[in-house]
């Protein structure tokens, strides 16, 4: 008896339906029907509206604030499990608490770790996500996870500008791996910034380390959430001679007064995908959709195909 490969569905989060119905365009199936029963006091109940025994079911749900998105997926998780679908990936494109992925200080945490445990016990049997804050999440993992990366859709974009005097550039320390495989890959300088921190969210001080006058640069990080250190690092590369300054960041969070700095800021452009949607348009900012790479390592996962080829770094 030949083996018959389980159908495909794909499902999202009622925050990230714009997202899911790209990647379903792209896959090339509609996206599947889920509704929500809400109660008075706010809790919530999805249901799928279409049979899911045996299938390969696929829930687009990225966990941004606030928590009602994690809840969320993991309800769906749990009822995808109850209504025997044979597997279960959720497909997070920004994976949330994931700045907390280790004990900095006594008495907090590992919100990563957390989710990740909450994620397996709902039933996920797989997890796909893109550009995590720290590459070990992936072993707080006890089943697959693929990780993918955004510099597969902002490299060529990068090379289209055709800039000369490129200078790959870190906001900080932690992000320095990262700026030096943009550089590796683009055969270009790098430079960081060093900053020290007051509180969460608020930069004391920032000093540069490397040369910045007369390249054209690009800060590389993956989220931008009050836009502070982005802006900064913007304002203290001009003011070192630099020619122009854009900055790539994957998520998009923009919380507080974000969307205010970056346009004060000397950003020349800010380059996002579309893993969290975007609160307000904004001249500098440019959307790169995450959809097409998604929707390409959904199909090959679906058919046991590698997809090794699709990490550039």
């Amino acid at each position: 008896m030949s083996h018959q490969e389980p159908e495909a569905k794909i499902f999202a989060c009622s925050q990230s339906v714009y997202l899911a119905e790209k990647i379903s365009a792209e896959y090339g199936i509609p996206l599947g029907k889920v509704t929500m029963s809400t109660y008075s006091d706010g809790e919530f109940q999805p249901s799928y509206e279409e049979s899911i025994r045996g299938l390969r079911v696929f829930i687009v749900c990225s966990t941004f604030p606030n928590s009602d998105n994690l809840m969320e997926l993991l309800l769906m998780i749990d009822a995808a499990k109850r209504a025997s679908a044979r597997h279960i990936t959720a497909v997070i494109p920004y994976f949330g608490w994931a700045r907390q992925d280790r004990k900095d200080k006594p008495r907090v945490p590992i919100g990563a770790k957390l989710t990740a445990k909450l994620l397996e016990t709902a039933g996920a049997t797989r997890v796909m996500t893109m550009d995590l804050h720290a590459d070990q999440i992936q072993g707080f993992f006890e089943k697959p996870v693929d990780h993918l990366f955004a510099s597969t859709i902002f490299l060529p974009y990068v090379k289209s500008l055709g800039l000369d005097n490129l200078t790959i550039a870190s906001p900080d320390m932690g992000g320095s791996k990262r700026a030096y495989a943009y550089s590796k890959f683009l055969e270009s300088d790098v430079v960081i910034c060093y900053k020290q921190r007051k509180a969460a969210n608020v930069i004391g001080t920032m000093e540069l380390i490397g040369e910045v006058r007369g390249k054209n640069v690009i800060l590389v990080d993956d989220m931008i959430d009050t836009g502070g250190t982005l802006a900064k690092a913007a304002d203290l590369m001009m003011e070192k001679g630099a020619l122009s300054v854009r900055a790539i960041c994957t998520h998009a969070i923009l919380s507080g007064d974000a969307y205010e700095k970056i346009e004060k800021s000397q950003l020349l452009e800010l380059i996002v995908t579309d893993s969290i949607p975007l609160k307000k348009e904004s001249k500098k900012i440019r959307v790169l959709s995450c959809a097409p790479l998604f929707a390409e390592v959904m199909h090959m996962v679906h058919h046991n195909n590698s997809i090794s080829g699709k990490f550039i770094m």
